[in-house]
């Protein structure tokens, strides 16, 4: 977070004492308001430390107060922002010492704790002051300021006590502690005000419907099957013929030219049933191995690598990747199977993904999409993609062999693999979401509904 704290330094130098303070307030203080409703006879509580994160709490709590809102501040410090105590104070809000705490909460409990606890240059964990202050008023709503108050901001892993937020409002740009669980999970919905910062290459990216739009293959119009990619799918086995079924559905989504189905003759002919569209064994430009590749996977990984194109490596080929791969392969594990791959607990994949995603671009030279409830896609350069798309109901089997053949399918169609595993995984959110409905689903919903998702985005 250097960068942006270096950026707020600029603008701020720029701008009279306090504007960009004020710009965080006004926006944090109308975010308050949506939540609420109102701001007339509403009850806030403001947990203030001393940083600027408290500095905001307190602005956005006077403007609260003006707009008749009864607003008590907790400070939680002795060294809070002394204009922001002056303006609340003024405006008709109370503010309250730490000595002076246990009379403050009146009968009538807040209806919304407004975190401005610390900000994002504080540590991880919390002190014993700000825990008690949140034990007294569990179960209330709680607004974080620019993040929750305890989280790691610059690694999105949690370390200790820490605020969970039902709605953080942030300012400028999205943090890593936003994007990447499991401090993304603490910070609720997320809303973003705009207060003029110039901003540098972030160091995690989450597309935004824009992006992918501009990423998206289209075929020219002059385009033949052939020119608009060919992806083969050796997926599938007597054991899972499901997995075939679904990898293809992924991939067969219009998004590429021709599918090549290589596999057991009786997947093939289950798979030529439900997709008439896709042939056999010739040549492809990518690859997708290893859904429901059972104790085959391993020779047919070693298969694709000799072809030397792109690939997907999914699922149970993921057990035996083991040495050099072609440029612009995508590996997918989840969590359990990233564990495996690189010897490690599958809970310190949990508690550190960002870290082990990183390592393993590195360990295996290749884009390495870690999935999770925000997919982690990372380089071995270092890049980092996050993707926010998405459902819980999309906790489904299948849902990844889905997944893996719309990846497998925009690698053929040309986009390299970093930009292939993104845009795949944005869309295969996007599709879930279409296909939910707010409700339950299938895999096979996520796969028909993709070409729907895709519509959305060139009709924008």
């Amino acid at each position: 977070m250097e960068q942006v704290r270096a950026a707020e330094a600029q603008l701020m130098a720029r701008l009279p004492e306090g504007a960009l303070m004020q710009r965080a307030a006004a926006g944090l203080a109308y975010a308050v308001i949506d939540l609420l409703g109102s701001a007339y006879g509403r009850r806030v509580l403001l947990l203030v430390g001393s940083g600027d994160n408290g500095g905001d709490a307190l602005y956005a709590g006077a403007l609260l107060a003006r707009r008749g809102a009864q607003v008590e501040a907790w400070l939680l410090s002795d060294h809070a922002h002394e204009g922001g105590i002056a303006a609340l104070r003024a405006s008709g809000g109370r503010a309250v010492l730490p000595s002076e705490r246990a009379s403050a909460l009146s009968a009538a409990r807040p209806e919304v704790v407004v975190d401005g606890i610390v900000g994002i240059g504080g540590r991880a964990g919390l002190r014993p002051e700000a825990q008690d202050a949140l034990t007294i008023l569990e179960g209330i709503a709680v607004v974080a300021v620019d993040t929750p108050s305890g989280v790691d901001v610059d690694t999105g892993e949690l370390d200790g006590p820490h605020v969970t937020a039902d709605l953080t409002v942030t300012f400028g740009t999205h943090k890593i502690a936003h994007l990447v669980d499991p401090a993304a999970a603490a910070c609720g919905v997320v809303h973003l005000v705009d207060i003029g910062l110039q901003l540098p290459q972030p160091a995690i990216e989450a597309l935004q419907p824009e992006d992918v739009a501009a990423l998206l293959p289209r075929p020219q119009p002059d385009a033949q099957k052939y020119a608009r990619g060919v992806v083969g799918i050796r997926a599938g086995s007597a054991q899972y013929p499901g997995a075939a079924l679904l990898s293809v559905a992924g991939a067969s989504s219009g998004l590429v030219g021709m599918i090549r189905y290589v596999g057991p003759a009786e997947v093939a002919d289950r798979v030529r049933v439900a997709h008439p569209e896709v042939v056999g064994a010739g040549r492809v430009q990518a690859w997708v191995v290893g859904s429901g590749g059972g104790e085959r996977a391993g020779d047919e990984l070693a298969a694709v690598i000799a072809d030397g194109v792109p690939l997907v490596v999914d699922a149970d080929a993921l057990a035996h990747v083991d040495g050099p791969l072609p440029a612009d392969t995508v590996l997918t594990p989840h969590a359990g199977e990233l564990a495996a791959m690189l010897g490690v607990d599958r809970a310190d994949i949990e508690s550190r993904p960002l870290e082990h995603a990183r390592h393993a671009a590195t360990t295996y030279g290749a884009v390495v999409l870690l999935k999770g409830r925000h997919t982690l896609i990372a380089t071995p350069d270092g890049r980092v993609r996050a993707t926010t798309t998405g459902t819980p109901w999309l906790a489904i089997a299948g849902a990844g062999d889905v997944l893996g053949g719309l990846i497998g399918a925009l690698l053929a169609a040309g986009l390299p693999a970093y930009d292939a595993a993104s845009v795949g995984s944005w869309l295969h959110g996007a599709a879930a979401t279409l296909a939910s409905g707010g409700g339950p689903l299938v895999a096979s919903q996520v796969a028909a509904s993709i070409p729907a998702a895709v519509r959305g985005l060139l009709d924008r």
